[in-house]
């Protein structure tokens, strides 16, 4: 494999390692990250009004997006293990952009948003994208005998601060 001289996971000759970070300032790192969720008004319903067979939907998926951020290392190959000082879990309620006939009449969507922080050698960005993912997989395992056709997306990074690279923020020109 001939080595991609912008990827900081192949060494010289293009094997796969795990960066060196031992020569890095410790800084304080945050990462936000989303997950978008589509889903029937039924399942929409059920989360608001708290009645779903499997109980809280959000504060399990909660739960389950904490959890998903320490695990990240255990996922993800090339991970560091961080110390992770903070991960919080939000959701924002939306009506789904892409519902443009009658079919699709009443979808919702939910955002998945988590937000991690650390003081470290290296970033946080991987931690927060799987608290996010998690809490919008968790999400569709509470809610799926009511709607099977949900769908996650727009996994991605929202903001990053902190390190050598310093802000990242999304804008409108970065993507939805």
């Amino acid at each position: 494999m001939k080595p991609d001289p912008q990827s900081t996971h192949f060494n010289a000759a293009g094997e796969v390692h795990m960066v060196d970070v031992s020569g890095k300032n410790t800084t304080v790192r945050e990462a936000a990250a989303s997950a978008l969720i589509r889903m029937s008004a039924d399942a929409a319903q059920a989360i608001r009004r708290g009645d779903s067979k499997k109980g809280d939907v959000l504060a399990v998926a909660r739960l389950a997006g904490i959890s998903g951020a320490k695990w990240t290392s255990h996922l993800i190959p090339l991970c560091h293990a961080i110390p992770i000082e903070a991960v919080s879990i939000d959701f924002e309620w939306g009506a789904d952009p892409d519902a443009d006939d009658v079919d699709a009449a009443g979808r919702q969507t939910l955002r998945c948003i988590a937000t991690a922080r650390t003081t470290g050698k290296t970033g946080i960005e991987m931690e927060a994208m799987t608290a996010a993912t998690t809490a919008a997989l968790t999400v569709y395992d509470m809610l799926k005998s009511v709607d099977r056709s949900m769908e996650i997306d727009q996994v991605r990074l929202e903001s990053k601060s902190g390190g050598k690279s310093g802000l990242y923020r999304r804008t409108p020109a970065t993507g939805p």
